[in-house]
């Protein structure tokens, strides 16, 4: 890493704190995950083989004992014993074998050949068994090759338990029930893991063999029963309610197979060595980074800190400077001077911008004052040549009048405050509506206002929309004796106004003055419907957002706004 990439102290200290403990924590992590994996395999590794292990076993005591039920119908079938004689050699047979109870042969045109120690064992009960294992398919081949077609399974028989092996042959078949207790032996856990559970089960979770005997005990198996179609591996909730790791593997399909759980001991001494491996280098690594950043904290960090706090109290202490010591590094106290030096040179350019605004603000307000009383001297002047006029006169001085007041409003409205603003439409045209009413309506004339919109427009832009509606009004009433007009502008989209200026009946439409192509320009407004019938027009223009606020104002202009008939001293003196 270039650490003259850096600029700055801190920056050069932190990269090459950065640089030294992140590549060393990486390959600490790398380290730890890439053990901890190994060990998790090889703990599963030797779970599957556990459960390996006990199919092994299992299969091997079930050929040993499906060979002691081949070599022993082969013999009886070779030597055809009379009838009475059959049972009695096969009873010898048995004797002859620990835990082998019952024995049952059958020959294609023969009697069926039974033998038995246990006589609670009746022949019908061996025959059922032997045609319901006869119905099965036979056990898949693990390796080597079957020396016959063999069903393993587990019966109960007078309540109890007996381990069935059928063997089936050309002429016909056999079947040998033995006690499960041999398998005690098959299942001895030696010196296994204290935690490691082993059963042989049947498929609907009946326990065949479980750790030497031990079936009362079944608690430490799953609560849902998990077949596996070969092996099987998975962690799950044991009948005793604590989680357990098992392994499975079938032993004869489809029925038989074996169980092995863990009770996660492995698994958490593989996980507690992660840990140590992992958070014992992160530590160290994180107590050495406190350390270093206590450092850069003391010696770097405090005195750009001072700096900070310095520019920020500006905000309440125009004057704030950074206090300079001895004990502040070189760079860091150039930095503080120079500092000192800009607030300085900040302060001495405030003091001459506040007097030059002061100075602006004053010359604003005196030019909002004096064009307030240009424009309104001219409307005194236009009001006092008026009354010495009549006719078209008088109407052509009302509607200079009305123009200047345009004028008049928009200054008023955008210098309220004493700087320039946006214009709100609805008190603007009110204002005017109010004005054309006074100086040109008649008592038979009528001028309402529906605004309903707190739009604003610049000043380039209300002047002439207020010419614009003088105009038009102004034609109108000079057309119409008695007409009734009514002005509504509406809201008609996103940043979109529609003004309209309809008649209550139908008027002769005079064609607009050349200046009206111009006025519409500079709105900067389309004409969405042409004069006709009742109607004088329809335009429709853009402005920007409604102000902040508006609509916690409702408007005065709401609704329909009916503008008085003047009273005949201030109507013109003849029809407009």
């Amino acid at each position: 890493m270039a650490l003259s990439l850096f600029r700055t102290v801190r920056g050069r200290l932190l990269a090459l704190m950065i640089a030294i403990v992140l590549p060393i924590a990486c390959l600490t992590a790398a380290a730890a995950v890439a053990t901890y994996r190994t060990v998790f395999e090889a703990i599963e590794t030797a779970q599957m083989r556990a459960a390996d292990d006990f199919a092994v076993r299992t299969r091997v005591w079930y050929r040993g004992a499906l060979r002691s039920l081949v070599i022993g119908a082969a013999t009886i079938r070779a030597v055809s014993p009379p009838p009475d004689a059959c049972g009695r050699i096969a009873e010898k047979a048995l004797a002859s074998v620990s835990s082998y109870e019952a024995f049952q042969l059958r020959v294609s045109g023969r009697p069926d050949c039974i033998g038995g120690i246990d006589a609670s064992i009746p022949p019908g009960e061996l025959a059922a068994v032997a045609s319901r294992l006869a119905g099965r398919a036979p056990i898949k081949l693990w390796v080597g090759t079957e020396f016959t077609n063999a069903r393993y399974d587990q019966v109960t028989i007078a309540r109890r338990s007996y381990l069935a092996i059928y063997s089936e042959f050309d002429e016909g078949d056999a079947l040998l029930l033995t006690k499960p207790d041999p398998l005690d032996d098959t299942f001895d856990l030696g010196s296994s893991d204290k935690g490691m559970m082993a059963a042989l089960l049947r498929r609907g979770g009946d326990v065949v063999v479980a750790r030497g005997g031990a079936q009362s005990d079944q608690s430490w198996l799953p609560q849902a029963e998990i077949v596996p179609t070969e092996t099987a591996h998975w962690s799950a909730q044991s009948r005793a309610g604590p989680s357990r790791t098992y392994a499975a593997r079938m032993v004869a399909e489809p029925d038989l197979y074996v169980v092995v759980s863990f009770d996660g001991t492995a698994e958490q001494a593989a996980k507690a060595q992660f840990y140590a491996l992992l958070l014992a280098p992160l530590l160290t690594l994180a107590l050495l980074g406190l350390v270093y950043m206590k450092a850069i904290d003391q010696q770097c960090v405090r005195w750009l800190r001072s700096i900070e706090t310095t520019a920020r109290a500006r905000s309440s202490s125009a004057s704030a400077h950074v206090p300079l010591t001895e004990e502040m590094p070189r760079d860091i106290r150039s930095v503080a001077e120079a500092f000192n030096a800009m607030v300085d040179e900040q302060e001495v350019r405030q003091s001459k911008l506040r007097v030059a605004l002061d100075d602006n603000r004053f010359l604003v307000r005196e030019l909002h004052h004096r064009v307030k009383n240009s424009l309104q001297v001219v409307q005194s002047y236009i009001g006092l040549a008026k009354r010495d006029r009549q006719g078209e006169a008088r109407m052509a001085l009302s509607d200079a009048e009305c123009r200047v007041h345009v004028l008049s409003a928009a200054y008023r409205f955008t210098l309220a405050d004493g700087e320039m603003q946006p214009v709100r439409i609805d008190l603007f045209l009110e204002d005017v509506v109010a004005m054309v009413s006074s100086l040109i309506l008649t008592r038979t004339q009528r001028l309402e206002s529906r605004i309903e919109t707190q739009a604003e427009l610049p000043i380039d832009r209300i002047i002439p929309l207020g010419f614009l509606i003088v105009d038009v009004v102004s034609r109108a009433l000079r057309a119409a004796p008695g007409i009734g007009l009514e002005l509504a502008v509406t809201d008609a989209g996103e940043g979109i106004i529609d003004i309209a200026i309809t008649a209550d009946r139908a008027t002769t439409q005079l064609a607009p003055p050349r200046l009206f192509a111009g006025l519409l320009m500079q709105i900067e407004a389309v004409e969405v419907s042409s004069p006709q019938g009742r109607s004088l027009g329809v335009w429709r223009l853009s402005h920007g957002l409604p102000r902040k606020g508006a609509e916690a104002q409702p408007s005065p202009s709401a609704g329909v706004i009916s503008t008085p008939t003047p009273s005949p001293t201030n109507a013109p003196a003849g029809p407009i």
